[in-house]
């Protein structure tokens, strides 16, 4: 018989599985309450857009800040303020108290919680499994299940709701969940929990793999004292040095401003305009879900002993493409839906164990929260238009060419990125053995409608 789930690993991962939940709901109601209400996909992007804007700014900023507050009191207060927030839009509209402006300021209020809340959750993953003397590799193995099954539950939740209820009781489920996430991590999470990395001069002096380190009082205490401008410029510092870590970014980005609009405007669209609903929408994203928890299941198991370069971006390609592309053919019957999105998502369960594992090669633990900050906002940083820009294009042209051509360029992207010199160090610098500490995810979302992060979630294609 197995033995329980050390106290704090226990409780960081049941905060991740309520609030992405929450998340993840929201994903499917909120694009479909501002349809229902507007009828308008531009104004859809809009809304899209207040929401992403603030989690990327906010979240790039906020990891040298985590280091001096403490990610276990940001994570609580982000959930708090986003199920105030939440609650208010499901509170405010049957009082016909909500505005379109009103609308897009508490979205906005949401995504500036979210994005210190998902970051510091992640940043606390490390330390739980140190508390319970439980190997880093299960620890993040079991976050990737966790975050993989509320993308399963998220959706079809969403949609169930959304068809039985209508979109405001999406919100307000979504908004409970917010606020359990809240209590879980005021009971279950030691105070001070995350605080070890950067109160320890030695893991706060950590700059990289190929020292192994620094230990010397100097270095760390010059780290750990040093003010806000001086820890965000060594995460700077550090990322701009890890050439494949730029073209995995640059590409995620781009796959990531695709699958947002496809998530955000494009499905909801489609799943409007072809009569299918919101029901078959978040059934299909669900699906797509559980087909990647197995295929990141499989991946875990056989992932170290495949090429890691042609199988991430074969997995890529099968993935993303596909999924925009059955979309634009007229009339197509939902169970092909379902089967294209079931073949990506299994395939994209194999993206983030890879991407994971050469992040973890690479980023160091005293650097965990300013680099991963950076990293997630950079790979996020297209988000906050997919939504308007996907209105935009498809206001003009209809939502057919719209996905065909996102599908195109979501595989020229990908086999570009996968054609570039620096590509070949997934397999090259492979086995050198972790970096000091603990690795960083290199970014999603979970995030709104999940996001692929360079180690999110899902996007669209993504898992």
């Amino acid at each position: 018989m197995s033995a329980p789930l050390p106290r704090p690993l226990a409780g960081v991962l049941a905060a991740v599985a309520v609030s992405l939940t929450g998340t993840r709901v929201s994903a499917v109601a909120l694009p479909w309450f501002v349809l229902e209400t507007t009828g308008s996909p531009v104004l859809t992007g809009v809304v899209a857009f207040a929401e992403m804007g603030p989690y990327v700014l906010v979240k790039l900023v906020a990891g040298p800040l985590l280091d001096r507050i403490g990610p276990r009191r940001v994570s609580w207060a982000g959930d708090v303020v986003s199920a105030g927030a939440a609650g208010a839009i499901a509170l405010l509209h049957p009082l016909s108290l909500l505005p379109l402006g009103v609308l897009a300021a508490l979205v906005a209020v949401i995504g500036a919680a979210r994005g210190p809340g998902d970051l510091a959750k992640e940043i606390m993953v490390p330390e739980a499994a140190e508390r319970g003397r439980m190997p880093l590799e299960r620890a993040t193995g079991l976050m990737g299940a966790v975050e993989r099954l509320a993308q399963l539950a998220g959706p079809v939740t969403g949609g169930a709701l959304v068809a039985a209820l209508g979109a405001t009781a999406g919100l307000a489920v979504s908004a409970a969940c917010f606020g359990l996430g809240s209590v879980v991590v005021a009971w279950a999470l030691p105070r001070g929990m995350g605080r070890r990395a950067t109160d320890d001069p030695a893991a706060a002096g950590s700059t990289g793999g190929s020292t192994g380190g620094s230990t010397g009082g100097s270095t760390g205490g010059s780290a750990a004292e040093g003010g806000y401008w001086r820890r965000f410029g060594q995460g700077w510092a550090f990322l701009r040095g890890q050439p494949l870590l730029l073209v995995v970014i640059a590409m995620v980005a781009v796959t990531n401003l695709l699958d947002a609009g496809f998530a955000q405007v494009l499905g909801p669209v489609w799943a409007q305009r072809s009569g299918n609903g919101a029901a078959a929408w978040g059934l299909s994203r669900s699906i797509m879900g559980l087909t990647a928890l197995g295929g990141g299941l499989l991946a875990a198991a056989l992932a170290h002993r495949l090429p890691r370069r042609p199988v991430l971006f074969a997995a890529f390609l099968v993935a993303g493409p596909p999924q925009y592309l059955i979309l634009a053919v007229p009339d197509v019957p939902l169970g092909a839906v379902l089967a294209v999105f079931a073949v990506g998502g299994f395939c994209g369960g194999f993206l983030n164990p890879i991407l994971g594992a050469i992040t973890y090669e690479r980023v160091p633990r005293g650097l965990l929260g300013r680099v991963g900050a950076m990293q997630t906002s950079l790979a996020f940083a297209g988000i906050p238009v997919a939504g308007v820009l996907a209105g935009a294009a498809v206001a003009a042209a209809g939502p057919a060419p719209v996905l065909v051509a996102c599908g195109v360029v979501y595989g020229l992207t990908t086999t570009l990125a996968g054609l570039h010199p620096a590509a070949r160090d997934m397999d090259r610098l492979r086995g050198r053995g972790p970096a000091p500490e603990a690795p960083a995810a290199v970014g999603p979302p979970p995030g709104s409608a999940g996001r692929r992060q360079t180690g999110g979630g899902e996007a669209g294609g993504g898992p």
